[in-house]
């Protein structure tokens, strides 16, 4: 089977999806960003600490849409590379109709707990009542989110990554645009952030809708083609099952963030940590973008069999997500005030608070790169338990230093849990990857002599 794989080097293949996905995940990661801008200045920390409060649950949200965008992104590419053309189109509207039915079965979970996922963290009354607002429309629009977070990976696996992009920045832009109108024309606070954001999301899930039904899609759906497999929907979840626990992880650190947050501070430092959250998500978007982008040719070597340009690109990606860590480490060490008023620029104490959070939180900020890189590594090339294995690694190694550290250094101790819990889990995950991709090197040795 011909592809654009097989036809260019690592490098051009790298830039190709990486370039498209980074650019994708980062305008994505704009409908929180932008939100927490308009927030911080116009309603100010209970706003910010009001929606860090709904975090957990936007999380919940976005894992489905990620675990379904990943695994069937997965599976396809490798279908591809094996050259199974119809096993390809038949798991890919498999996929979209998982998004439909996991999506109607999340708004009705979503909406139920996220009371008491708010509530339980502890908060001043004005700042639950602000998380109420945003928590009760994004529930209730549940399909919207999850499906503009998995329909753009579905695409770029079609080896259309400029399409996906376009349309994330076409949601972003109408998202910027409508959160000006509600939330400082309008005045309607956090219900109005929320409003602009499933708009923007209900216009990109119609646009993916007719792109893979139109003859720009490589495996255009029709209606007399398309079928429902449950085995394949089960094949989706088990891969993309790694990535739901990432969210999930995320998720529960970030509830626990809050709670300890509330209980050993103010809601001045749950804002602190929102801002921090905002400015730590750069980098991870970052990284995020390129383990998407590169998860599409490996799993395509991978079906092909070609294990030489799975190693080159691994450590590419490796490469770039590390010096782009710690670049962006140095630029928020330097410049702290200047990047943290881009948020709010008149509260001191939220702007002390947030300078000693950067410092100590983001020390080792470039290992998260590691593990996300690691972990879609995985899932590419099906292995999905190992993947899991990293994300679970991540959150259970950091519940101890969160239950720990607070006790004896207070704020700080919450601060420094991160860092610590990377490194502890960096010494675990470094030689378990090393180990895989030296193994499949061999493996793919002795199949070229064998072969030759």
């Amino acid at each position: 089977m011909s592809s654009y794989y097989s036809n260019t080097n690592i490098r051009q293949t790298f830039l190709r999806y990486t370039i498209p996905s980074v650019v994708a995940m980062l305008v994505s990661g704009l409908y929180q960003i932008v939100d927490g801008f308009f927030i911080g200045h116009f309603i100010g920390y209970e706003g910010l600490a009001g929606i860090n409060l709904v975090w957990p649950v936007i999380c919940l949200i976005s894992a489905v849409g990620v675990m379904i965008g990943l695994g069937c992104g997965s599976l396809i590419s490798i279908n591809r590379g094996e050259g199974n053309l119809v096993t390809a189109k038949q798991t890919l509207f498999t996929g979209i109709a998982l998004l439909f039915i996991l999506g109607l079965l999340t708004v009705i979970v979503a909406y139920y707990i996220s009371p008491i996922i708010l509530k339980i963290q502890g908060t001043s009354e004005q700042t639950l009542l602000y998380g109420m607002q945003y928590a009760e429309i994004c529930t209730l629009s549940a399909v919207f989110s999850i499906c503009a977070a998995a329909m753009p990976l579905l695409i770029r696996n079609l080896e259309s990554p400029k399409i996906a992009t376009g349309l994330l920045i076409i949601g972003a832009a109408i998202n910027i645009i409508l959160d000006y109108l509600f939330i400082v024309q309008w005045q309607w606070g956090l219900q109005g952030a929320a409003i602009a954001t499933v708009i923007a999301q209900l216009v990109v899930m119609v646009a993916c809708l007719f792109y893979f039904f139109s003859s720009l899609s490589s495996l255009r759906l029709t209606l007399e083609s398309i079928t429902f497999s449950l085995n394949k929907a089960v094949k989706v979840i088990k891969l993309g099952l790694s990535t739901l626990v990432m969210y999930l992880y995320i998720s529960f650190v970030v509830a626990l963030h809050n709670w300890l947050f509330m209980k050993y501070g103010s809601p001045v430092d749950v804002g602190a940590f929102a801002i921090v959250g905002y400015l730590m998500s750069l980098y991870y978007l970052l990284a995020e973008g390129i383990a998407e982008g590169i998860q599409p040719p490996i799993s395509y070597y991978f079906g092909a069999n070609q294990v030489n340009n799975i190693e080159n690109l691994l450590k590419l990606a490796l490469k770039i997500v590390t010096i782009s860590g710690i670049i962006w480490l140095l630029v928020l060490n330097i410049f702290p005030i200047t990047i943290i008023g881009v948020f709010n620029d008149v509260d001191i104490e939220l702007i002390n608070k947030t300078q000693n959070g950067l410092r100590l939180h983001l020390i080792l900020l470039f290992l998260d790169g590691f593990f996300v890189i690691a972990a879609v590594y995985f899932l590419a090339i099906n292995q999905g338990a190992k993947s899991l294995m990293v994300s679970v690694g991540n959150m259970l190694v950091q519940i101890p230093f969160l239950i720990l550290l607070p006790q004896w250094f207070g704020i700080n101790g919450i601060w420094l849990a991160l860092p610590l819990s990377n490194m502890v889990l960096f010494l675990i995950a470094a030689p378990m990857l090393w180990k895989d991709v030296k193994g499949r090197s061999k493996q793919g040795q002795t199949y070229a002599l064998a072969k030759s």
